[in-house]
């Protein structure tokens, strides 16, 4: 969308008003927000993502300290997980698949869960890149809770019928 003011830039702030019951929305580049005296009051902070995330992935022990971070590291890219957790960016896609484990840990204390319990979208889908299927990308994930409600309950034959259709899945899924 270009800037409603000179419109050869992109607009880059977005600004809505309520006056009288009356909506009013600019979109503007930075420069002619700039010069209508519109600014962001942290646009000179530096928001510390790296301290944060290093603070959430250093779980206490059961002395009360921080325990040491464990050493993964990409295969792909060789980025450690202590690395991460000090810049708070990943390397390569294959970060996301190495640190899942402790991802995980860290979503749950942000979000209270670490899976997704929202609305999705429905095309989301996986392709197997071999054969060309699609399987929904939630799939696995909910099998593998099925999975543990029916082992928790000792209802062992529904829980083999379980693992055999994420195994399926696994062996479609993986290139």
């Amino acid at each position: 969308m270009l800037c409603q003011d000179c419109k050869k830039r992109e607009a880059q702030v977005h600004l809505t008003q309520i006056i009288n019951n009356e909506k009013i929305a600019l979109s503007l580049c930075k420069e002619c927000a700039s010069a209508r005296g519109f600014h962001s009051p942290l646009e000179n902070i530096p928001f510390p993502l790296a301290e944060i995330l290093s603070g959430l992935a250093q779980a206490a022990g059961p002395s009360g300290k921080p325990e040491p971070m464990p050493s993964i590291a990409c295969p792909n890219c060789h980025l450690t997980f202590e690395e991460f957790t000090r810049q708070g960016r990943f390397g390569c896609g294959e970060c996301y698949r190495t640190f899942r484990p402790k991802l995980e840990s860290i979503m749950r204390k942000i979000h209270g869960a670490s899976l997704h319990r929202g609305r999705s979208p429905e095309t989301v889908t996986v392709a197997d890149l071999t054969d060309n299927k699609a399987i929904p990308v939630k799939e696995e994930e909910r099998l593998e809770a099925e999975l543990k409600k029916a082992i928790e309950a000792e209802d062992f034959e529904r829980a083999a019928e379980i693992r055999d259709k994420l195994k399926s899945i696994k062996e479609n899924v993986t290139p």
